[in-house]
């Protein structure tokens, strides 16, 4: 199956200098295009010097915990890595994935099945939810670190509160003392060290739905809730290189 996917490359790219790349991943049903439209990473690339890949699902979706089709994606995903690794020098080291909805559940499920791939993912109004989530040793064989974010509002909230809650349990994870400062009104943040040296970041805005927080565009635009998750994500991409 031939696969497709749009790469952005910032201005100041040289091809003889390995730089992180950052996959982002769209909901369903939507595409790659559409994502980057969404969520403004281009800019960031462009001010931070990195690569990010907007792959296109399958029918608008992707094959992650509870959605959509079969495809496999995960393995989409690490041929995706391994084609950018070796045709334009991307750092091995520092490769993450984000997604919202959909593709947010995707990169829970890729940061399992592709373990040693991902050096840590950043999942917006998604979660490790479904029965393959529930199954007890479902968790990354090496380090991924993780930063979420969750409306108050979305159906799937408590979902996905209770997935973040077993992937720690899992790991062992110990919550950070002292507890960090509320990033804005109406918002709680926690962080927390697991046992294998990863990290995990959780952002709750009690007034969003099931959106993308800080996006100025587009149905899933939350623009004024306080928290712009895309610089967010990158500065704790930035601090979570692979561990090896």
């Amino acid at each position: 199956m031939t696969r497709e996917y749009r790469l952005h490359a910032p201005a100041g790219y040289e091809s003889g200098t390995p730089v992180p790349l950052v996959i982002a991943l769209h909901p369903y049903p939507s595409t790659g295009w559409e994502m980057s439209q969404l969520i403004g990473l281009d800019e960031v690339a462009a001010r931070e010097d990195f690569l990010v890949a907007y792959p296109d699902g399958i029918g608008g979706g992707f094959n992650a915990l509870v959605c959509c089709g079969s495809a496999d994606d995960v393995g989409f995903l690490a041929a995706l890595t391994d084609r950018l690794v070796d045709t334009w020098r991307v750092d091995p080291d520092r490769v993450y994935l984000t997604g919202i909805s959909n593709g947010g559940d995707l990169s829970f499920r890729a940061a399992v099945e592709a373990s040693g791939t991902f050096a840590a993912i950043g999942v917006v109004s998604g979660g490790f939810i479904g029965e393959r989530a529930a199954a007890a040793g479902y968790v990354p064989k090496q380090p991924v670190s993780v930063i979420t974010f969750i409306g108050g509002q979305d159906r799937y909230a408590e979902q996905f509160r209770t997935g973040v809650g077993a992937w720690q349990e899992r790991l062992r994870c110990i919550p950070v003392t002292p507890p960090p400062s509320p990033p804005a009104a109406d918002s709680t943040l926690t962080r927390a060290r697991c046992a294998d040296g990863s990290d995990v970041e959780s952002y709750v805005i009690e007034n969003m739905g099931h959106s993308w927080p800080g996006a100025s565009g587009g149905g899933m635009a939350a623009p004024d809730v306080g928290v712009a998750a895309t610089e967010l994500i990158w500065k704790f991409f930035a601090a979570h290189p692979r561990q090896r």
